[in-house]
């Protein structure tokens, strides 16, 4: 592995000279630092980021708190592209990323320990309990912090602007002579919430009576538990024109429910879904749904990180909102 000393000796300056170049030291001149870092690039040199960490006072590793309560971890499509978004932003910065849990092996330990044992500069919390104690213990620690879709007092929290996502889905049906709506809600979090907020608020500005029976508690992401109460709403005494369910993947359960039922999607029955996932449109038929702006969010989640760990006195905590898209698929019949 190239050494500072191997490229003080290629150049015929000391290794003093060479760290300041590397460094960007306003006492080297603009000509020594190019030649310098040309040979250092040339060589291969790479620095030891032990080394940089004892100088800096900084490991550039960002952690990770992601863990998905449907258990479908990175297979979840609308999370696994945030985060691949944030880990881009991360890497074009020159940060690695670490995945945060609690534990490392058999060795047990809270999530806030495992920070600390791996020394982040940063964390980014994501699709997790937010209500755990072990989240506010990470969030109240001394480790700037960013959370996704959920708002503490005290972090900067990037979120897709689901009130807005909801209202533009409401317009949309009611803009198609809907006026018997259903709505499945997702798991209850600050997300499911906002989701409902929006519906009913977009439902009385359009003068609608939303029947108390046509707003079901359900789970995100459980195509299982979304076909059981679309089957449920379908065999109603009275029945909705529309369903609004909670995100595109459990949207297989809706269909599948109104299959089994001899209903078809677009024509007797109407849906709609949330996220935009690409599987949503290999849905016949293809559904309408709502793309949240998921690259946007990953990317501006990890350049506020990183702003609170480079420049914490000039960095104010916020709350951002990312808006989205309206996708108009063929789920959703017109009604004369």
């Amino acid at each position: 592995m190239v050494s500072l000393k191997d490229i003080s000796a290629r150049c015929g300056v000391s290794v003093a000279t060479v760290s300041k170049a590397l460094n960007d030291h306003k006492d080297v001149s603009a000509a020594t630092k190019e030649k310098l870092l040309k040979v250092a690039r040339d060589m291969g040199y790479f620095p030891n980021s032990q080394a940089r960490a004892l100088k800096t006072k900084r490991t550039y590793n960002l952690g990770v708190m992601f863990l998905d309560a449907a258990d479908s971890g990175l297979t979840h499509e609308f999370f696994a592209k945030i985060l691949n978004s944030f880990k881009t932003e991360a890497e074009n910065s020159g940060y690695d990323i670490t995945f945060i849990n609690k534990g490392l092996g058999v060795r047990k330990m809270t999530t806030y320990e495992h920070c600390k044992y791996r020394n982040v500069d940063g964390v980014i919390i994501a699709c997790t309990d937010f209500t755990d104690p072990d989240v506010y213990e990470v969030v109240n620690g001394d480790i700037p912090v960013v959370t996704i879709d959920h708002i503490f007092d005290c972090t900067t929290a990037v979120l897709s602007d689901n009130f807005a996502g909801v209202t533009a889905l409401v317009e949309h049906v009611c803009g198609k002579g809907h006026k018997d709506l259903a709505f499945i809600q997702g798991n209850k979090s600050a997300v499911a919430e906002k989701r409902l907020t929006g519906f009913y608020k977009a439902g009385r500005s359009k003068g609608l009576e939303i029947d108390p029976e046509f707003v079901i508690s359900g789970d995100y992401h459980n195509p299982d538990l979304t076909y059981k109460y679309t089957v449920q709403l379908l065999r109603s005494r009275k029945k909705p024109t529309c369903i609004f369910l909670p995100d595109d993947y459990s949207a297989i359960g809706a269909y599948n429910a109104a299959h089994d039922l001899g209903l078809e999607v677009g024509r007797d029955i109407s849906m709609v879904g949330y996220d935009g996932i690409s599987y949503s449109q290999f849905l016949s038929p293809k559904l309408t749904t709502y793309r949240q702006d998921t690259e946007s969010i990953g990317r501006v989640a990890a350049r506020r990180l990183i702003e609170l760990i480079e420049n914490p006195q000039t960095t104010f905590k916020e709350v951002i909102n990312i808006s989205g898209e309206l996708i108009e698929g063929n789920s959703v019949a017109e009604i004369i």
